[in-house]
């Protein structure tokens, strides 16, 4: 078996190739140089969401916003639908549920997913633990679920990330995993408000036929009902489309069926990527209707140019919250 390189294309070592505590310290370094001078400023939390201080009224979303937070005095003086946000809590208490189940060993590109899902959860501990927030975590694994307190500090964040960097595969005869359990338990655990975090690729295999909800929707909603959610889908563009390489043997690394596969059959490449275009899509729609903040990353792209351009965006909105409306807003 060839073995894979331990750098990509932007010269960047994989964490896979390194001990886990010079993984660690390369990972904190990347997202301290490359993000943290972007992201400076008041503390508003990593997404504009819920707390305990109003902030300004805006202009309803349908789709969007949800419903509960309307401002029906604004909406009535105005005659226009208003809702009011307000301003996340300066201490937050951030958990974070990490798929680390079979489909989750697999990557063509500079990094496995499981390595993508390490630097998504060290991103949001390593922007957090410097301002006092409590961090802990959830692991799913083999069909166990394994949990870190919430603790402050970065020692604690080392031992939350320095686990997941050394959490052994899930061999496929016991790919067993219950993701949408797993987030159940998760939305009903941990009731004081704060972050939570989800890194996931949603391949948990529930909800194949498109006339019926995934399986995991019921659980996602209820977790941003009561919580501000980042959910982080974490891809690899083989999972989207598949090259033209002969006849191949494809496993199921949560079921461990085996099929044979001629991928010069251009058809079934179209097909191939018309149903992963579909699940995607409804996955997207899922997460908008619960009303999820969606970070996608893959492992054949700048992950940290990725989160940085999410965070900004997400920022950018929280200054228009939080902004004094402008003269003659009417509000």
């Amino acid at each position: 078996m060839t073995q894979r390189v331990s750098t990509n294309e932007r010269g960047e070592l994989s964490l896979a190739h390194l001990a886990p505590e010079r993984a660690l310290r390369r990972l904190e370094l990347t997202i301290v140089r490359r993000l943290e001078g972007f992201l400076h400023g008041e503390h508003l939390g990593l997404l504009p969401g819920p707390g305990t201080e109003l902030a300004e009224a805006r202009v309803y979303r349908p789709g969007e916003d949800d419903v509960r937070r309307m401002d029906w005095s604004v909406t009535a003086r105005t005659t226009t639908p208003h809702v009011r946000d307000v301003i996340s809590d300066r201490e937050l208490e951030t958990w974070t549920l990490v798929d680390m189940s079979a489909s989750m060993d697999f990557g063509t590109a500079a990094l496995e997913k499981r390595e993508l899902a390490v630097a998504a959860v060290g991103t949001v501990g390593f922007l957090t633990h410097r301002l006092g927030d409590r961090f802990g975590g959830v692991v799913l694994r083999g069909g166990r679920v394994r949990r870190w307190p919430a603790r402050s500090g970065r020692l604690a964040l080392y031992g939350l990330l320095r686990s997941l960097l050394t959490e052994p595969r899930t061999p496929v005869h016991e790919a067993d995993d219950d993701f949408s359990s797993a987030l159940d338990r998760f939305s009903r655990t941990n009731p004081r408000r704060g972050l939570r975090v989800v890194v996931s690729d949603f391949l948990d295999g529930s909800g194949d036929d498109p006339g019926t909800p995934l399986a995991w929707e019921r659980p996602m909603r209820l977790l941003c009902a009561r919580h501000q959610v980042l959910v982080v889908e974490v891809l690899d563009p083989r999972e989207l489309e598949i090259p033209d390489v002969g006849v191949v043997w494809l496993t199921d690394p949560e079921t461990g069926d085996v099929q044979e596969v001629n991928t010069g059959d251009i058809r079934l490449r179209a097909r191939y990527a018309e149903a992963a275009a579909a699940h995607r899509a409804r996955v997207r729609t899922a997460l908008r209707h619960s009303g999820a903040a969606h970070l996608t990353l893959r492992t054949d792209r700048d992950w940290v140019s990725d989160t940085a351009r999410f965070v900004l965006g997400h920022r950018r909105v929280a200054q228009r919250l939080h902004a004094p409306p402008a003269r003659g807003a009417g509000v």
